[in-house]
């Protein structure tokens, strides 16, 4: 049974979302106890953005929100309650000054120091008065007649209210092993199958691996299930790798690709030029006997090697043909592989490389205003422990933050 000792507020789970949440249900004057399976807060703070910590977005709420596909309405409250630019000033306030990388909507801690990120939140929450007991594992949890009971190895905990933000499996060498889904499942909720997402993808093509290096900075990429339907696309920047493909571009499709399998990456390389003008201007082209090469018309914009494949692609051998040779059927052929060039991918690089967790309790369980589980008063879910997938560029940790005001902000009221 509870007593006067324990916790108001249990919070299971260190990481941005659990420091977040503590840090706001005990300024708001409740007993706060934080329970962390490993011997310190925040590991996967440390080590997101290659140790720079993107930690939000410049963009609005209802921008950012609308990045999140099929669950822009269920976050939209969350980043209405906590804005992105809040995010910011609050982080200004315990003494982390922000950066911004304007193209790709990122913020960075001025620093460009993700342990600055962690210390910061982690000293928030410890002045707020929260406590925090590590090297703590939670084996489940259950509603008692009065709150909740967390079973740890060292015997049970109970609270009032239980906050569950124990991440997906992404990073698991971090301690997110994807231990809160059983937990979830034994109370009778409904998770969605979690797949690595915001990882590389992988490509079985010589050609493809080929490429190894050369950058697409402007680039669009479709991604087409076996049927050439689109499943989704972002227009953001592709790196071809040893292994496949990476960069936000090819990373924001990988959950599709992870719970689709084989499929194809369309690259449009030029989508600045609309489809009708490109073959405008190769008609033009064509029409002017010693006119341009392709790597003229095209302006140079494409690296040697990839306009190689694009021509290859098009059943040519000249990497560089004068257009005023090229057939009709073929121009069409290098206009199709100029606005899609077909990338063969067949899976992503695992949970190792996976920045976030794609799946999670599916969002219908829980009150997208509280983050509340609809079935069980008093229980609270938020994080990526939710199916909620953003792209890169600062969504996920907004999210978290986001949810974590929520959760808090309601199991403290």
């Amino acid at each position: 049974m509870p007593t006067p000792l324990d916790p108001e507020v249990l919070v299971v789970g260190a990481g941005a979302a659990g420091l977040w949440a503590a840090a706001v249900a005990a300024r708001a004057g409740r007993r706060v106890l934080v329970l962390e399976k490993t011997s310190r807060a925040g590991t996967k703070v440390l080590a997101s953005g290659g140790t720079r910590c993107n930690l939000t977005t410049t963009l609005g709420p209802a921008a950012a929100a609308g990045l999140f596909g099929a669950a822009s309405a269920f976050v939209l409250p969350a980043f209405r309650a906590l804005p992105p630019a809040a995010v910011r000033r609050h982080f200004h306030a315990l003494g982390v000054p922000t950066v911004t990388e304007d193209h790709l909507e990122k913020v960075f801690p001025e620093s460009q120091r993700a342990v600055d990120v962690r210390d910061a939140l982690l000293r928030d929450a410890l002045q707020a008065g929260a406590t925090f007991r590590y090297d703590t594992a939670v084996q489940g949890v259950r509603p008692t007649a009065d709150g909740w009971e967390a079973t740890t190895d060292e015997g049970p905990v109970y609270a009032r209210k239980l906050l569950l933000c124990v991440g997906g499996q992404s990073y698991p060498k971090t301690g997110t092993t994807g231990d809160g889904y059983p937990w979830l499942r034994a109370l009778g909720l409904e998770v969605a199958t979690p797949v690595p997402a915001l990882v590389p993808l992988t490509s079985g093509a010589a050609w493809v691996t080929a490429l190894s290096g050369i950058a697409v900075p402007s680039g669009e990429a479709r991604l087409l299930d076996a049927d050439d339907r689109l499943v989704a696309r972002r227009r953001r920047p592709v790196l071809f790798t040893h292994r496949g493909l990476s960069g936000p571009g090819a990373m924001d499709l990988s959950v599709h690709v992870a719970r689709g399998g084989t499929c194809t990456v369309a690259l449009d390389l030029l989508p600045d030029i609309d489809l009708d003008t490109l073959r405008a201007s190769f008609v033009e082209a064509a029409g002017r006997p010693g006119g341009p090469h392709l790597a003229r018309l095209v302006d140079a914009a494409l690296p040697a090697r990839l306009l190689a494949a694009v021509t290859r692609q098009a059943g040519l051998d000249d990497p560089n043909p004068p257009l005023h040779r090229v057939d009709r059927k073929t121009r069409n052929k290098l206009v199709d592989a100029l606005k899609g060039l077909r990338v063969p991918v067949d899976g992503t690089l695992g949970w190792d490389q996976a920045e976030v967790t794609g799946g999670g309790l599916v969002l219908s369980e829980v009150n997208p205003q509280t983050c509340e589980v609809h079935r069980f008063p008093g229980l609270y879910v938020f994080g990526e422990l939710l199916d909620l997938t953003g792209p890169i560029g600062g969504l996920s940790f907004q999210a978290a933050f986001g949810t974590a005001q929520l959760a808090a902000r309601h199991a403290a009221a």
